[in-house]
């Protein structure tokens, strides 16, 4: 800092991490600077990773997604659930061929017939992103999916077609789990905690899309109606796509019936089939003028 420096008011009196990352490296060999225990505690990995530091890094996934999405001036999100497992339209030949079994023949079918929900989602990827509605500065409905593919990939595919950006929140699972091609490089997140990667999916939903999937779209499907149904969670549009796949996989009559949820709860979540149906539920819900 210059003399001058050092006579204004607003100018900082301590150093910043990154200078003082550079002085230690600065610092000669020795015993006792190569030793673990004299790493600064913040670039000290086998530190971090310690058991008793998991409330750190639960700030930390919470704080980084939400350091840059305000960074990105991302308002609210439209988020899509669904199966990673749901073909592409253009993939549906491949995915048959590959069956060696009649069991296996008869699951890539049930997924084949399933694409058009990928071509469904791509849609209202589509729609919401050339909206492209902006409230205080700031950019609504823009595209989140979980990052990987099958619907997750059509609904950030959709989103790159008409130029726009969106997110990807992906989870480091034991098995290889990337992230798509379309999802913005500098809106791709990745996450080692399922309950922040879950909270962030909800933070900024101004609406849901679930399409078909499996334990996790039901998990993530079950707890924001439970948010919304217990008033943790003011009310947004749930589109629910695939009513027969739907009530094949989850009664939501008989749990009215059996008095386990209230009638009024069915209400919840609106039933839809085509990205124009999902889209004009948004429209009217918050009186958009737009698409």
């Amino acid at each position: 800092m210059t003399e001058k420096e050092e006579k204004i008011l607003s100018e900082r009196r301590f150093y910043k991490a990154e200078q003082e990352v550079g002085f230690a490296d600065q610092q000669g060999g020795t015993l006792q600077t190569e030793h673990p225990a004299y790493q600064l505690a913040f670039r000290d990995t086998d530190f971090l990773l310690r058991d008793e530091l998991r409330p750190v890094r639960l700030q930390l996934e919470l704080l980084k997604t939400e350091m840059l999405l305000e960074e990105a001036q991302i308002g609210s999100t439209l988020v899509f659930y669904g199966s990673a497992r749901i073909p592409s339209p253009e993939k549906c030949e491949a995915l048959l061929a590959a069956a060696q079994t009649d069991e296996d023949r008869a699951v890539a079918e049930k997924l084949a017939e399933k694409s058009k929900y990928y071509t469904e989602a791509r849609r209202l990827a589509h729609l919401a992103s050339q909206c492209a509605v902006v409230e205080k500065g700031m950019r609504q409905f823009v595209v989140c999916s979980g990052g990987g593919p099958g619907i997750m990939e059509a609904a950030n595919r959709g989103a790159s077609e008409v130029g726009a950006e969106s997110l990807g929140l992906n989870i480091v699972l034991p098995h290889e789990q990337a992230p798509n091609p379309y999802v913005t490089p500098r809106l791709s997140f990745q996450f080692h905690y399922f309950a922040l990667r879950k909270m962030h999916f909800l933070l900024r939903a101004r609406s849901v899309a679930v399409f078909p999937g499996g334990f996790g779209t039901l998990d993530e499907l079950l707890e924001l109606l439970t948010l919304i149904q217990t008033g943790k969670m003011r009310r947004i549009p749930v589109l629910l796509y695939g009513r027969e796949f739907w009530n094949r996989i989850v009664n939501f009559e008989a749990l009215a019936e059996e008095g386990t949820i209230n009638r009024r709860d069915l209400d919840l979540f609106r039933w839809c089939e085509t990205a124009e149906d999902g889209w004009q539920v948004i429209r009217e819900f918050y009186d958009l003028d737009c698409g």
